[in-house]
């Protein structure tokens, strides 16, 4: 380890794939997370956010010089296929809070932080980006059985193609320091997962994914690889969304806490292995649009919830016997805009064709008669449903907060018809009123939308009809429901042919959402370039289709 040195008035950390502060300190925006007990009974804690690890300049330990540069790694410091030997001579760079601003458009505003898409600096430009909580050097720790969370978006700028997402991932709380190499951790936003088992991760597990690593050649900006790891756990999408569609999706996985995966076991799509890996990819969605009410939520007064206006969104998890302990049956969506509560649409598209679990919340009978109709095999049954997805929601995961565009499919999954060679008038096929294709390209988007902001605030926690005045509880779990027909198109078509496929045989590569993970090159950060080089930065998130 070296010793640390004074450069620009700052003194030095140097540590093996650790953290350094010689060129920049880091000073994450600050922002306060509300706990409530009861209704009413509410206090807030300040936490930090602290962008991940992927978006940092990785530079050589105690020296300017880069150990990543474009979408490649630096053969001088990390030759070959040796990650843990890279890992112990480079090292993640802090951010100062005047860089969160102008190199990645981060900052924190009252209750709140705000995002922008494309953010250009002395160093080149960089694309959206991804952030997480924590305190001290741990990170916020969400433990959301029998719970619920809320947060305050205003999403007016956010357009076809992009996603501000905001989700739980089932990463460790200190980010895997101490594991391998890592001496950054949480402070410097380590160790992130999700259930598209990413391969774009720079490190993981203490080393350096340089194993096999290949510039992706979808990435226009020049920034992404594709490493031979991917790094996969569960996740919980509370919020993937523009100002035009939205979804609250599940995504169970076999392996608790992060997961280094390699081969068959990553479920990669371009080996038509998605139905093979660890984790569910498709996950079990709830998107109003999708289900077939399109005057639920978008841009105007037309619609339930008005997308050019702040809205507050509460998700909350409910288990069998209403106790912490007990198994997550159901997840609910209620809504609040101009002082009004808004109940969460129901699903239009399984009540005229009379399946099971029709309603306006996530249960294990919803998706199943969701895959049934759709034509989609349920990988989301296979790996465990809600009660999995619950047992890691108990084990806790990180919150992590994002904007990026789809270098994979155009977020076409989530905002308009996908797969395009399907019929768009067939249920589940839509997804969005977007035209998709080129005008929802990231090329497209962030030459036509490059100020886009989202602004999330008044982020909450707490016992299920607490947060947020006049959302409350509801009633008891609905319970499983028995017997009932096949979940049948009455409009005829409608994925017949995958309909009558059983349930052993999944569809070799069919894919349902876009690589971000978003993955899958999901969500990525550029390499930083000091002086020398221009520095691009783009993002994940979040799904292979």
């Amino acid at each position: 380890m070296l010793a640390g040195a004074l450069v620009l008035g700052l003194l030095a950390t140097a540590s093996a794939q650790g953290m350094s502060e010689s060129y920049s300190q880091e000073q994450g925006p600050k922002i306060n997370l509300r706990k409530c007990t009861a209704p009413g009974s509410c206090k807030d804690e300040e936490k930090t956010l602290t962008i991940d690890s992927n978006w940092r300049w990785v530079h050589v330990q105690g020296d300017y010089k880069n150990c990543y540069k474009g979408n490649e790694w630096v053969e001088e410091y990390c030759p070959g296929d040796d990650g843990a030997a890279c890992a112990s001579k480079c090292q993640l760079e802090g951010v100062t809070s005047d860089q969160y601003k102008t190199t990645y458009g981060v900052q924190a505003i009252p209750n709140g932080v705000s995002m922008k898409l494309v953010n250009k600096h002395e160093y080149g430009v960089s694309v959206g980006s991804r952030l997480y909580m924590y305190e001290k050097d741990k990170y916020e720790m969400f433990q959301l059985m029998n719970k619920e969370f809320a947060f305050d978006a205003e999403m007016n700028d956010i357009e076809c193609g992009i996603n501000g997402a905001v989700y739980l991932i089932e990463m460790q709380d200190d980010g895997g320091k101490g594991k391998g190499n890592n001496q950054a951790g949480a402070k410097f936003g380590t160790g992130y997962c999700d259930a598209q088992c990413p391969h774009d991760m720079k490190f993981i597990d203490g080393e350096a994914n340089i194993k096999g690593w290949t510039p992706n050649a979808k990435d226009k900006s020049g920034n992404m690889g594709i490493g031979h790891y991917g790094a996969c756990c569960n996740e919980m999408d509370i919020w993937e969304a523009n100002a035009r569609a939205q979804a609250l999706t599940p995504h169970p996985c076999s392996k608790p806490s992060l997961y280094r995966c390699e081969g068959t076991e990553c479920g990669d799509n371009d080996k038509g292995e998605r139905y093979k890996g660890v984790c569910d990819k498709d996950g079990c969605d709830f998107s109003a649009w999708r289900m077939g009410n399109q005057k639920f939520y978008g841009k105007g007064s037309e619609f339930d919830l008005d997308t050019t206006q702040l809205l507050t969104q509460v998700t909350q998890f409910v288990t069998k016997d209403d106790t912490d302990d007990g198994e997550l049956v159901e997840i609910r969506r209620g809504w609040a805009q101009n002082g009004k509560v808004i109940v969460n649409s129901d699903a239009p598209h399984l009540t005229e064709a009379g399946c099971m679990g029709q309603g306006n919340s996530l249960n294990d009978d919803l998706c199943k008669s969701q895959n049934e109709l759709f034509g989609d095999y349920n990988h989301f049954e296979h790996h465990g449903a809600h009660k999995v997805m619950g047992e890691s929601l108990r084990r806790g995961h990180v919150l992590a907060i994002s904007l990026w565009d789809d270098v994979d499919v155009s977020m076409m999954w989530l905002d308009s018809w996908f797969p395009r060679d399907k019929d768009k008038n067939t249920p589940g096929i839509s997804r969005g009123p977007c035209k998709g294709g080129d005008e929802s390209t990231p090329t497209y988007v962030r030459k036509k939308f490059p100020d886009a902001v989202v602004k999330y605030t008044n982020f909450a926690v707490g016992c299920i009809g607490c947060t947020t005045p006049g959302v409350g509880k509801g009633m008891p779990a609905r319970k499983p429901e028995s017997g009932g027909g096949k979940c049948v198109y009455k409009g005829g078509g409608g994925g017949g042919e995958n309909r009558r496929r059983k349930k052993a045989e999944p569809p070799a590569s069919r894919r349902r959402k876009s690589s971000r993970r978003r993955k899958s090159s999901r969500r990525r950060g550029g390499s930083r370039r000091r002086k020398s080089t221009r520095r691009r930065s783009s993002r994940r998130r979040r799904k292979s289709l």
